[in-house]
């Protein structure tokens, strides 16, 4: 499963034996895969700021999680015929978001402890804000370039009365440069090809005789030339459409038909480019893009995922992409970072607020193992820990007991400090 359960317990001997009650029943019972989720010790600062943080992370929290999941969004619109390669794409520090998360590290490089808070918070609100501003901006140009060629394919691909012609006529089709004479391209239907062959001359006056070729044709008809003197143009047209001959308004423009592949292969370039040419580099050695690795802090001795790249490394290896697709894995990748911190910032302040000073507690990272078993998971945790709140627990185990003021049920209540991380809609 792709979702994950943050809470914390007080770390006094009563409640770590909690905790190990807690591992060992989810354990024994195949429930979840437990870890430690480690958690470094903040300047507390004041009761009133860790409140007015409390909400501010919050907001914060949610904005990191839409982000994600639009840069998600976007790998796959970018990728379009290799969407089912998406997700390979969509790491952290190099590794696979799972175990990025299960063998999560505070990374003091970027974000210091020993910093007031509320620093660490605006550091990140801004590293966030940045992204966005940064992804709204590239999708944007990426979009237009896209609106622009799907307008330009639509005039390739209609029928032959509303298709361009330029990929299909050629300057021998047309009497160019005369004074009296002009080339006109006629939609016949198929059942008319006969009748056109027999009545084109006779349409008007001054018609050049077996002047008529097919060019192209499509599941509805074909499409014709037929020349005759200028001075006719309309009473042909007149006559045509009597007959169910369509005349095609069209000029034979040699530049401005040379003009127009030109300008569909650029944007089929511009766009292919986006997602594997690479086109614009990334510089290398980048102060933007810092070398951290994934570090792993176990609870009990699960087995160790392989180190994380660093940023450059994924940028050398990435140079066959092209450049949208190699800022969205790489920011992608920051602004998951940064909202996995704001989920342990957000378990710091509240365990604080909810457990008091000094701070003392244990945070573990849980992944259910089944949907099925989330019920049952949560019944042993609060059974655990019922203790940290024994009336909120009553309640909960005594649907009749109802205490006024406090909104409760088994799907929303939790008497320890608690968090969810949903990747589901990154799969």
């Amino acid at each position: 499963m792709s979702e994950f359960w943050l809470i914390s317990a007080p770390g006094d001997k009563e409640n770590v034996q909690a905790l190990e009650r807690m591992n060992t029943v989810t354990s024994k019972s195949n429930l979840s895969y437990n870890t430690k989720f480690a958690i470094p010790d903040f300047k507390v600062g004041t009761l009133d700021s860790l409140v007015g943080l409390s909400d501010e992370l919050g907001k914060l929290d949610t904005f990191a999680e839409s982000l994600i999941r639009r840069m998600a969004q976007s790998v796959v619109e970018v990728m379009e015929d290799s969407k089912g390669k998406a997700q390979e794409h969509l790491l952290a520090n190099g590794v696979d978001l799972t175990s990025f998360v299960t063998h999560f590290e505070w990374d003091m490089a970027k974000y210091p402890a020993k910093q007031p808070l509320v620093s660490v918070v605006d550091t990140i609100a801004k590293q966030l804000a940045q992204i966005e501003m940064d992804l709204k901006s590239r999708t944007a140009a990426y979009n237009t370039l896209k609106t622009n060629l799907e307008n330009l394919e639509k005039k390739f691909m209609g029928n032959l009365f509303t298709r361009t012609l330029s990929d299909i006529v050629s300057k021998e089709d047309f009497v160019l440069d005369s004074e009296y004479l002009i080339t006109l391209l006629v939609i016949v239907p198929k059942p008319n090809y006969s009748q056109w062959q027999k009545t084109y001359e006779s349409l008007s006056d001054m018609v050049v005789p077996r002047s008529t070729k097919l060019i192209t044709e499509d599941k509805e008809g074909g499409l014709f030339t037929v020349t005759l003197f200028r001075k006719v143009i309309e009473d042909f047209k007149t006559k045509a459409k009597e007959n169910k001959f369509t005349v095609r308004e069209f000029y034979y423009d040699e530049k401005e038909i040379k003009r127009e592949r030109e300008e569909m292969a650029r944007l089929l370039s511009d766009k292919k480019q986006q997602y594997q040419t690479s086109c614009v580099a990334l510089k290398k050695g980048s102060s933007t893009f810092p070398d951290h690795k994934v570090k792993v802090t176990p609870l009990g001795n699960p087995d160790r995922p392989a180190a994380g790249q660093t940023d450059r490394e994924r940028e050398s290896e990435g140079e066959g992409e092209g450049p949208l697709l190699r800022w969205l894995k790489v920011n992608f990748s920051e602004a998951f970072i940064a909202w996995i911190h704001v989920k342990a910032l957000r378990v710091f302040v509240e365990s604080v607020l909810r457990y008091g000073l000094p701070v003392n507690f244990q945070a573990v990272l849980l992944q259910p193992l089944k949907k099925s078993s989330t019920k049952r998971l949560r019944e042993v945790l609060n059974s655990v820990f019922r203790h940290l709140d024994e009336v909120a627990a009553t309640s909960i185990l005594d649907a009749s007991v109802e205490i006024p003021g406090l909104q409760l049920n088994n799907q929303d209540y939790f008497p320890y400090v608690y968090f969810h991380i949903d990747l589901s809609l990154l799969d």
